[in-house]
């Protein structure tokens, strides 16, 4: 399938909190070892999709973001923007966990796109 949605997350002012509630109604379980102590979602059951739960930039607004897989990022940018898109984030690489980079499509709505680095 092209184009899948991979992952989720939800940024907010306090993570610790968030992954408190998000846990006790879903029982997800989280790993926050890794270098930004991002809480990543270790159940969310049988054909559901990876995701997080962590802190906002600081002075962020709270919002959750979707995150669709591609080959290529850069190629896939420079369509959204040629479709009318913006760029949020350009490509972006933390090392051991994920390439990614954000745009906003023409409504506004900030949507992810991620490759994993073996590709």
């Amino acid at each position: 399938m092209k184009g899948k949605v991979v992952h989720f997350e939800i940024l907010g002012n306090d993570a610790e909190a968030l992954q408190k509630f998000y846990g006790s109604i879903f029982e997800w379980e989280f790993d926050t070892n890794n270098p930004i102590g991002y809480g990543i979602v270790k159940n969310t059951g049988e054909g559901g999709i990876g995701g997080g739960i962590g802190n906002t930039d600081e002075g962020g607004k709270p919002h959750a973001t979707f995150y669709i897989e591609v080959d290529n990022i850069q190629s896939h940018l420079d369509r959204i923007v040629e479709m009318g898109g913006k760029i949020v984030i350009h490509e972006t690489k933390i090392p051991g966990m994920v390439i990614f980079a954000l745009f906003k499509d023409i409504e506004g709505n900030t949507v992810g796109l991620v490759k994993s680095e073996s590709h």
